[in-house]
């Protein structure tokens, strides 16, 4: 009887099995590879784009772009003021223009502490926004020690024109919409829509007041006169800063303060701006109070940030989904014109 073979070779694979196992081990390659390449074109994407946006303008070695006039000598320094006020930096995904004070009060202190600056230019076209960043920049401007002239552009209503009252000087255009003095706080309601959905919540609180302003139930009576007392407070602020800003009574200010806009030409007829004009004239203003003879040097300061400091800023300030719906249904408190 023949024994076993000791010499016997298993079968060798056909060719289509050994096709087969190729494709399936380079289907897990694949798949292992293309989230490693997915992650190095997005890093790759950031990289060059926020190198792209390092070189946009031409920024000196002192952190200014030099606009018109000498090279050299005193200066007034423009800074702008766009878009709805927020607190922070703007997020590399923002899909409007904002004025985020995070940005800008740096600019501030620079000219503030830069010595060849004699004179800001606040140019503003914004709607208002947030109290507290509007009140932060405000304060910044009135502690800079240099004359502000502000150059009012579309808008400049609401926390726009709370910050113009740090201005020594103001220059809006004749069609420019300005005023809008007031506060306003939103608080959505969804709790009919959840209700249809059939979505309940289980609050468990330490406190009645604790979920004032829930989108998931409706405010009471009793919350609403709370908030307004809130409302009424930040409020009273706002007139006390445009008196003082304005030269104006109190209660001459409380007669206009009702949320209304003004055109640049009424604006100047109830005394909430110096004069109308252009930017040109605005200059000239920010040269006269800066004490700058001949033709003033016009700079444009810009906040100096390394390639990987600007990418890494923009990375931090991703905003997820959650955290964008949290930031729609939560309370405000806002200098803003709603139209």
């Amino acid at each position: 009887m023949d024994g076993p073979n000791p010499t016997h070779n298993p079968a060798k694979p056909t060719g289509t099995a050994a096709r087969s196992g190729l494709w399936a081990r380079a289907g897990v390659v694949v798949g292992f590879a293309l989230p490693v390449f997915a992650c190095a074109g997005m890093a790759a994407f950031f990289f060059l784009s926020t190198a792209s946006l390092a070189a946009q303008s031409p920024v000196s070695s002192s952190g200014f772009e030099h606009i018109s006039g000498p090279f050299s000598g005193p200066a007034v320094a423009i800074l702008d003021l766009s878009g709805t006020i927020v607190s922070g930096e703007s997020g590399p995904f923002d899909t409007s223009v904002v004025a985020a004070s995070g940005e800008l009060l740096p600019l501030i202190h620079q000219a503030a502490a830069d010595a060849a600056v004699r004179a800001i230019l606040l140019r503003v076209n914004s709607p208002g926004g947030s109290v507290v960043p509007s009140d932060e920049i405000y304060h910044a401007l009135k502690e800079s020690g240099k004359p502000v002239v502000v150059l009012m552009g579309d808008l400049a209503a609401s926390g726009a024109y709370y910050i113009s009252m740090a201005a020594d000087y103001i220059v809006a255009n004749p069609h420019t919409l300005t005023g809008s003095i007031g506060v306003i706080s939103e608080f959505p309601d969804a709790h009919g829509l959840l209700e249809k959905l059939g979505v309940q919540f289980t609050v468990i609180k330490s406190g009645a007041a604790k979920d004032i302003g829930s989108p998931y139930r409706p405010m009471t009576e009793a919350e609403q006169a709370l908030w307004q007392t809130i409302v009424n407070e930040t409020y009273e602020g706002f007139l006390k800063i445009v008196a003082e800003g304005r030269g104006l009574p109190v209660e001459d200010v409380r007669a206009i303060a009702d949320g209304r806009v003004f055109t640049g030409s009424q604006a100047l007829q109830l005394k909430l701006v110096d004069a109308l004009g252009y930017e040109q004239e605005a200059l000239a203003k920010a040269a006269e109070l800066g004490k700058i003879e001949g033709e003033p040097r016009v700079i444009r300061l810009h906040t100096r940030q390394s390639v990987w400091g600007l990418l890494s800023s923009r990375m931090s300030g991703v905003t997820l989904p959650a955290d964008l719906i949290r930031q729609a249904l939560g309370p405000s408190l806002e200098y803003r014109w709603v139209p």
